[in-house]
């Protein structure tokens, strides 16, 4: 509701100020400073334009009458006071806390996209948690566990294969190095005619080829080198698909709501909400033809029933955009369809609050 916005209430108001009794008596002028007040509460959320276009309608009947000037004096007397009241504008609006409430789901992994099933919840309604705080664990953990396992044992194995290729190769090296010094023996000895050409022949072709294998046994050591290069991001990977499977605490707050229990399948809710109830925040939801009313820094009071007394805050932010009204009230004849301006008002006390969230409150900004 806006500052042009005029409940029955008020209307009323004005009716029984216009029947008083003409004579101000001595108990009627004892009575104005009460009157007054009473004239400042009703009035402080009424625009200038909705006190003139009441005023000839319930004057209009008076015109005629003797005595209608003393009750248009008494009248005026009683709404002028009201009218140098700063504008106030008034909506319906909600508790929430800072950024809303926070709906938390497991994440899609290739293994859960026919659904997952909720294995552990560790928390319940109310609990407080820390950021980074384990809260839930999905059935698709013990898949993901095995497969952890799986890849571990592989990368064992492969680095065993690394380190037998490695002693192969240098076995072949150390091989290759003695055929290779004999060779040259061989050689040495045909050059002062002490060998056959056929001996230093034949050892110059087992170096060659000794030496062939130890390159060809470095080269497989390398290949199962890059290969536990390949194991090892495996592990990582499923290690990360692990961790998938475990909901943790964006933040720290409270549970707020519970949505799957364990055995169920988690649903489009999610598994819990969780809200920062630490810094609560009215969202008043106004009239986007009051909000240009609206200032960040006004302060404003948030009341309602299910409240011990109204909180105080300030507005800190307007949001962007223009949307079709949520919160209702009892009157049957305001506007269902109303479009509305949401505005964060950040509550100086939030505990009062902390327990409320989404409680519909009467807000009156510029109080």
């Amino acid at each position: 509701m806006g500052t042009a916005s005029i409940a029955p209430g008020q209307f009323e108001t004005l009716g029984i100020l216009a029947q008083l009794h003409p004579p101000l008596t001595n108990a009627a002028c004892a009575s104005h400073a009460r009157l007054a007040r009473l004239a400042r509460k009703r009035l402080s959320s009424w625009s200038l334009t909705g006190i003139i276009l009441i005023m000839p309608i319930r004057t209009f009947e008076l015109r005629d009458s003797a005595r209608s000037k003393p009750r248009l004096l008494l009248l005026f007397a009683l709404m002028l006071p009201a009218l140098a009241v700063e504008a106030q504008v008034s909506a319906l609006g909600r508790l929430e806390p800072l950024h809303g409430t926070l709906h938390l789901t497991a994440p899609v992994t290739p293994e859960s996209t026919g659904g997952a099933v909720l294995r552990d919840l560790q928390v319940d309604v109310g609990d407080s948690v820390e950021a980074g705080q384990l809260l839930a664990v999905t059935e698709t953990a013990d898949l993901m566990q095995a497969l952890v396992d799986e890849t571990r044992a592989e990368q064992l194995h492969q680095q065993r294969q690394i380190a037998a290729a490695q002693a192969e190769a240098r076995a072949a090296c150390v091989q290759a190095d003695v055929v290779e010094r004999e060779a040259q023996r061989r050689q040495s000895l045909l050059e002062r005619k002490l060998s056959s050409a056929e001996e230093a022949e034949r050892a110059r072709g087992d170096s060659q080829a000794l030496k062939a294998s130890c390159e060809a046994a470095q080269a497989t050591a390398s290949a199962t080198v890059a290969g536990s290069a390949v194991v090892d991001a495996r592990l990582q990977r499923v290690m990360a698909a692990l961790q998938r499977t475990q909901v943790r605490a964006p933040v720290a707050g409270q549970v707020i709501e519970i949505h799957a229990r364990p055995g169920e399948m988690i649903g489009p809710l999610g598994i819990l909400a969780l809200g920062r109830v630490d810094r609560m925040y009215a969202i008043a939801e106004v009239y986007e033809t009051d909000i240009g009313q609206v200032r960040v820094g006004q302060t404003a009071s948030v009341s309602s029933r299910a409240l011990a007394e109204p909180l105080s805050g300030v507005v800190e932010r307007v949001r962007p955009q223009v949307r079709k009204q949520d919160q209702m009230g009892t009157d049957p004849a305001a506007r269902k369809d109303a479009r509305i301006v949401e505005v964060e008002i950040r509550l100086q006390d939030s505990a009062p609050a902390a327990a409320l969230t989404n409680l519909q409150v009467e807000i009156t900004i510029g109080s």
